[in-house]
């Protein structure tokens, strides 16, 4: 008797974390993601803008992305007392949406609390442009996760890198590893995105986009 006693409190006690650990996820308020490829080889890429944007914003915050789930690696964060949770998609950029319609279904968060941190050639380098909604602009990791949420009314921070110089083709100059000068010039903006995304979150959208849209 005293072993099935033993046998059912266990199995109480195992119920009741896994209904807190359900309730604490639940709770998660805000997700922000970067779009990049996985891998060293793309690690220092300009398409890996999104990546390294949040790098910056977990190494703020003292945390690693090093829980993988619904295909992408995560980590969660405090964010104006907001519970926000950081995800890399590991799926390849242009399947991001795998991993993000999985991840905001499951923490049952709105579209309208994503933030999707991308690259952006059509916007010139050292420039940011934020919005929500709107057009993919033929950028198909956005594109991919406008089709699997079903609404493109999702945030975006696009990080300029303008268009290729000479007759460098679009895929070379995305793909292609920055040198150490054209990181450092690099730089900058991706502190300036990592800024917008927790600005966002903590002074609203429109008060990030008039401080992070403008020229500098």
């Amino acid at each position: 008797m005293a072993a099935l006693k033993r046998l059912f409190g266990g199995f109480r006690k195992a119920k009741g974390r896994a209904k807190a650990e359900s309730e604490a996820e639940a709770a998660i308020q805000w997700v922000i993601a970067g779009l990049g490829n996985p891998g060293e080889p793309y690690a220092r890429t300009r398409h890996n803008a999104g990546f390294m944007t949040i790098d910056r914003i977990a190494k703020a915050n003292r945390v690693e992305l090093n829980r993988r789930r619904f295909k992408g690696l995560t980590a969660e964060v405090i964010l104006a007392a907001q519970r926000t949770m950081l995800v890399k998609p590991q799926t390849f950029y242009n399947l991001s949406g795998e991993c993000l319609a999985d991840l905001l279904g499951y923490f049952k968060v709105p579209a309208e609390r994503l933030i999707v941190v991308h690259d952006e050639l059509d916007i010139e380098a050292g420039r940011l442009r934020l919005k929500r909604g709107g057009s993919d602009a033929g950028n198909r990791g956005v594109r991919s996760v406008a089709e699997a949420l079903g609404t493109p009314d999702f945030i975006r921070i696009r990080i300029g890198l303008g268009r290729p110089p000479g007759d460098e083709q679009s895929k070379d100059y995305l793909l292609r590893p920055l040198a150490a000068a054209e990181r450092e010039a690099f730089a900058p903006n991706l502190d300036r995105a990592a800024g917008a995304a927790m600005e966002i979150i903590e002074s609203g959208l429109e008060r990030a986009m008039n401080r992070y849209n403008q020229r500098l």
